[in-house]
């Protein structure tokens, strides 16, 4: 399959000149499947990780020059532009959300991520690590996801070490770049719970 995530709060106008679907009545995180630049079977998904709305299409590889040109040629009165996964994450770091081998891996868990209301308990439902996960939902974790933006000029990088006013290190950055809308450092880093409240002073040591 091939996908193209058209992204913004003009998406839609610009995508629903090319289907019959009413794409207003795709609610988020939902699809529908049907007729679009004159294609069949494509996916509509009201999807994204921007956080600017829009939606993911996905098609056979084969019409994927033409949905590619039908969709810019619909958007040119919006202004569309062609951008890539760069853009991407940056923009859904604003907004806070997990990029997967960054802020969640194999050893993360989603309590930590603050990703609870995504893990459900359900009854007689099994899942892996189900019991370790239910015990930090009870008993509280050691380390908490959280959001920073610096107050000095920098960037900080996957990696770095995050440390109190002192200098003892309590975490990890796990995301971090330069906010396109605010203009400043912003990142997520895994800290003791303790330094996790908004508000918290924390330092970013960058190469030293």
């Amino acid at each position: 399959m091939a996908q193209l995530a058209v992204q913004g709060p003009k998406a839609i106008l610009a995508l629903q000149k090319l289907t019959d679907i009413d794409l207003s009545s795709i609610t988020y995180y939902t699809f529908k499947v049907g007729k679009f630049a004159g294609e069949e079977n494509v996916i509509i998904s009201n999807t994204g990780y921007t956080g600017a709305g829009g939606f993911e299409l996905y098609f056979y590889p084969n019409v994927a020059d033409t949905i590619w040109k039908a969709v810019f040629e619909a958007g040119e009165e919006f202004d569309i532009k062609p951008i890539g996964l760069g853009a991407r994450d940056t923009l859904r770091l604003e907004m806070g959300f997990c990029l997967y081998g960054n802020d969640l891996d194999d050893t993360t868990s989603p309590i930590e991520a603050g990703l609870g209301w995504i893990t459900k308990f359900a009854e007689g439902k099994n899942f892996t690590n189900r019991a370790e996960l239910e015990r930090q939902k009870k008993e509280g974790v050691t380390r908490k996801l959280c959001a920073f933006e610096l107050q000095e000029k920098g960037i900080p990088r996957h990696g770095y070490e995050i440390a109190d006013a002192e200098g003892n290190v309590i975490g990890v950055v796990t995301s971090g770049t330069m906010s396109p809308t605010r203009k400043i450092g912003i990142g997520m880093g895994y800290v003791k719970p303790e330094y996790s409240k908004v508000g918290t002073e924390i330092c970013i040591d960058m190469r030293g």
